[in-house]
C-alpha cells in the first residue's frame, strides 16, 4: 500500500541524525539568477528589447546508477528548456573506471567540469579544483557539513540507508517467515534459501563502487558503529587493519561471498542486479533506496521487502550520517560571472519543488530542502524512513565518507575494495591480507603528505 509521505518533517531526530537539510530556493528568473547582455543606446531608444546573452557550461555527474542518471539528465533537459538562452553540456562520467578517477582523468585533460558532482570534497578543494558554495545560496542550507570551516557543496540528497531487498516469493518458498533480528539469524535465511534452490545473493562487482556496500556493512557493524574516528587513528597508526574487529568484519564478508553470492559477481554489473532479483536468478540484493524504482521498471509485479540487516548483538547500523557532498562550482568557472550566474539558476532549479520533487521520487531519496518536498512513496521506502528516524539505529558512513582528521587517502578506497575482491577470488587469509592493507594504507599517507 502505497502513502504519500511528507518526507522533510522527519522530526528533530533526522536533523541532529543527518545534520544535513538543505533549502530550496524558488524558481524565479530575476536579473540575480539571469545573465543579460547590453543593449546599445541607440536600439535601447528604439524600444528595441535587450538581447539575452548566451550561456554555457558543463555539468559532470557520477552514472553507475541509471536512475540518478536519469533524473539528472531530465533535469537539465527541463532547465534548457525553460532558460534557451543557457546551454548545460553534460560529460557525465561514462567509463568503467572510480568515479574519483575519471574527475582526475578530465582534470588531466583540460575537461574538469564547471558543475561538478562533488564525492571528495576534501581532496578537490585542497587541490583549488573547486569554490565555496556562492554565498547568496548558503542561506539556503541548513546547517550542511563544512569542510575547513566552509561550506563546498549544495547536497542534492540526505544519505539513505542500505539494507536487503528481497523477493517475497523465494522468502516464501524457502519457508521463510521472519526477518532476522541478529546476524546469525540472517545466515540461517541464507542457508534455507540456498537449500531451496535458489542462489541467495546477486552482487554488482564489476562495478568497484558496488563493492562498498557489503564491505562498508562489515566495516561499520564492527568498527566505525563503535569508534567513528577509527580512520584518524590508523593515520596516526595507534589501530590496525590487523586488530580483531576489522579481521572479523572482513572474515564476516568473506564467508558471506564465499558461501552464499552468486558466483558470477565479479563480472556482473550494478545496473544488472535488477534482473538478476526479478528473474529470479537471486533472491536478495544488497544496496540502496535508488534501486527500488529500477525493480518495479524491470517488473512492476515483482513484490519484494527491504530490511536493515542487524549485527550479532542485534542492533542495527546503517548510512545515514550528512557528509559534505553534492554540486560544487569548480574553481575555473568562478573566474566567469556569467557562467556562475548561469551555475547559480541552475541549482536554484534543481532544487525547486516541483522539480526536487522528481528528482527524489526518481531515485527514492530523501530530501535536502527546508521547503515541505511530497512524493508517493512506497512500503520499502518507509522502511528506509524509519531507519533514520529510530533513535536506535546508529548512523555512520562509509570508509572514504569521511572527513577532516578521518580523511582516508583518496586512492585508498579503490585499491581496498580491489584487494578484498581478491581475497574472495583467491581464497585468501584474512589476516595476512590486512597486513597488506596497512602497509598500502601507511605508503598512501607518506605519499601524500611529500
Amino acid at each position: 500500500m502505497r502513502q504519500k509521505q511528507t518526507l522533510i518533517r522527519l522530526s528533530a531526530l533526522l536533523l541532529a541524525a543527518t545534520t544535513v537539510l538543505a533549502a530550496c530556493g524558488n524558481n524565479n528568473n530575476s536579473a540575480n539568477n539571469t545573465s543579460e547582455g547590453t543593449a546599445a543606446p541607440d536600439a535601447a531608444a528604439a524600444g528595441n528589447t535587450p538581447e539575452v546573452k548566451k550561456v554555457s557550461f558543463t555539468i559532470g555527474y557520477a552514472s553507475g546508477d541509471p536512475a540518478t542518471k536519469q533524473a539528472i539528465a531530465d533535469t537539465v533537459k527541463a532547465f534548457m528548456e525553460a532558460n534557451p538562452n543557457i546551454t548545460v553540456k553534460d560529460l557525465s562520467e561514462t567509463s568503467s573506471s572510480a568515479y574519483l578517477d575519471w574527475l582526475k582523468t578530465k582534470d588531466a585533460v583540460g575537461e574538469f567540469p564547471d558543475l561538478v558532482e562533488m564525492r571528495d570534497t576534501q581532496v578537490f578543494a585542497d587541490a583549488g579544483k573547486i569554490v565555496e558554495l556562492p554565498s547568496d545560496l548558503l542561506e539556503l542550507f541548513k546547517d550542511p557539513p563544512q569542510v575547513d570551516g566552509k561550506v563546498w557543496n549544495a547536497p542534492m540528497q540526505v544519505n539513505v540507508p542500505q539494507g536487503i531487498i528481497y523477493s517475497k516469493k523465494a522468502y516464501a518458498d524457502a519457508g521463510i517467515t521472519e526477518l532476522p533480528k541478529t546476524y546469525d539469524e540472517f545466515l540461517q535465511i541464507q542457508e534455507k534459501l540456498k537449500t531451496s534452490g535458489i542462489t541467495p545473493l546477486v552482487v554488482g562487482g564489476k562495478d568497484i563502487f558496488h563493492m562498498g556496500f557489503w564491505i562498508n556493512k562489515f566495516l561499520i557493524d564492527d568498527v566505525y558503529s563503535k569508534d567513528p574516528d577509527w580512520n584518524s587513528k590508523r593515520t596516526a597508526k595507534t589501530v590496525s587493519f590487523t586488530d580483531p574487529n576489522v579481521v572479523q568484519a572482513m572474515t564476516d564478508y568473506k564467508e558471506l561471498f564465499t558461501k552464499y553470492v552468486d558466483k558470477g559477481w565479479l563480472s556482473t554489473a550494478d545496473n544488472q542486479t535488477a534482473s538478476f532479483l526479478v528473474s529470479g536468478k537471486a533472491a536478495q540484493l544488497y544496496s540502496g533506496t535508488w534501486m527500488f524504482s529500477q525493480i518495479k521498471e524491470a517488473d512492476p509485479s515483482f513484490d519484494f521487502g527491504f530490511y536493515a540487516i542487524p549485527d550479532r548483538e542485534g542492533k542495527v547500523n546503517v548510512v545515514g550520517l550528512a557528509s559534505p557532498a553534492g554540486w560544487s562550482l569548480s574553481a575555473e568557472a568562478a573566474k566567469d560571472a556569467d557562467k556562475t550566474a548561469a551555475i547559480e539558476q541552475f541549482i536554484r532549479f534543481f532544487f525547486q519543488k516541483d522539480n526536487y520533487s522528481k528528482y527524489l521520487a526518481s531515485i527514492n531519496g530523501i530530501p535536502s530542502t527546508k521547503e515541505e518536498i511530497t512524493y508517493e512513496t512506497s512500503e520499502q521506502m518507509q522502511v528506509a524512513l524509519d531507519l533514520i528516524t529510530d533513535p536506535n539505529v546508529t548512523k555512520s558512513l562509509a570508509i572514504n565518507n569521511w572527513w577532516g582528521d578521518n580523511l582516508i587517502p583518496p586512492q585508498f578506497r579503490n585499491w581496498y575494495y580491489k584487494l578484498m575482491q581478491e581475497l574472495v577470488a583467491k581464497d585468501g587469509d584474512v589476516t595476512d591480507y590486512m597486513k597488506q592493507a596497512d602497509n598500502e594504507y601507511d605508503n598512501q599517507v607518506k605519499a601524500n603528505q611529500m
